[in-house]
C-alpha cells in the first residue's frame, strides 16, 4: 500500500511541477538515448544547449554511423566525457550493421549495446518504449534510500542491487504509468530531494517517506 501511495503522490506532483525538457517530449529511441548519455555527469543545462544541436547534425542513427569519429568529437566538444560519444557512435555503428538500425526494446537487449549499463538501458526501455521497468541512477538511488532503505548506501553494490529491487517494486502497474513515475524520480532527485539536503517540507511524499515522516513530528517541547 504505501509503496502505491508513494508513486500515486509522485506522479501527481509530476504532472504539476515537472521541467519542459525537450527529451521528454519524445518516444523516438535514438534522441532518449542520445539525451540520456549526454545527462550522465552532466548538468541539465549544458545538455539543453548541446543536444538540439547534436541532434540537428545528427538526425538519425544512420547519420550518425556514417560519420567520421572526428565529426562526432567535434559535436560533442565542451560536453567533456568523451568515452560517452564514442560509445554513441559505436553503438550507433553496432544497430545499424546489425539491426537495421533499429533499437531494442526491452532492457536486455539494450545492455548487450557498447556504453549501455544497466540504467540507461532501464531509461531507454522506459521513456522510449514505455516499457514496466526500473531505471536507477544516482537521483533515484538517494531518492529511494531516503525514502524506504535510510540505512543503506547507494556506494555499496549489495546495497544497490537492494535498491533496484525496491525501484521494481514500487513501479505502477502499466508501461504508461512508469514513463511518469520513473520520469518523476529523477526530477524529485534532482528538485527536491537533493544531494545536499532533502527539503522534505516541500516534498509530495513525504508523509510515505522514512525520512520525511521524521520531518513531520513535532518536536519535543
Amino acid at each position: 500500500m504505501a509503496a502505491r501511495e508513494f508513486s500515486r503522490r509522485l506522479r501527481a506532483w509530476y504532472r504539476r511541477s515537472h521541467r519542459d525538457l525537450p527529451w521528454r517530449r519524445t518516444r523516438n529511441a535514438y534522441e532518449v538515448l542520445v539525451s540520456e548519455l549526454m545527462l550522465q555527469q552532466t548538468q541539465v543545462s549544458r545538455v539543453l544547449e548541446f543536444y538540439p544541436r547534436f541532434l540537428t547534425s545528427f538526425p538519425t542513427v544512420h547519420e550518425l554511423a556514417s560519420a567520421t569519429p572526428r565529426r562526432v568529437r567535434e559535436a560533442w566538444e565542451g560536453l567533456g566525457y568523451y568515452a560517452r560519444a564514442r560509445n554513441l557512435h559505436a553503438l550507433a555503428k553496432h544497430v545499424t550493421a546489425n539491426g537495421h538500425g533499429v533499437l531494442p526494446a526491452h532492457p536486455d537487449e539494450l545492455r548487450a549495446l557498447p556504453g549501455v549499463g544497466a540504467y540507461t538501458a532501464g531509461a531507454v526501455a522506459s521513456f522510449a518504449f514505455e516499457r514496466r521497468t526500473a531505471a536507477v541512477d544516482t537521483n533515484v538511488a538517494r531518492v529511494l534510500t531516503r525514502a524506504f532503505a535510510p540505512k543503506r548506501d547507494p556506494k555499496r553494490p549489495r546495497d544497490l542491487s537492494i535498491l533496484w529491487l525496491i525501484a521494481e517494486r514500487v513501479l505502477p502497474r502499466t508501461g504508461r504509468a512508469t514513463w511518469v513515475h520513473n520520469q518523476a524520480l529523477m526530477e524529485l532527485g534532482a528538485l527536491v530531494c537533493t544531494a545536499r539536503v532533502a527539503r522534505c517540507e516541500a516534498c509530495p511524499v513525504r508523509n510515505v517517506c522514512k525520512t520525511g515522516r521524521k520531518w513531520n513530528r513535532p518536536s519535543a517541547g
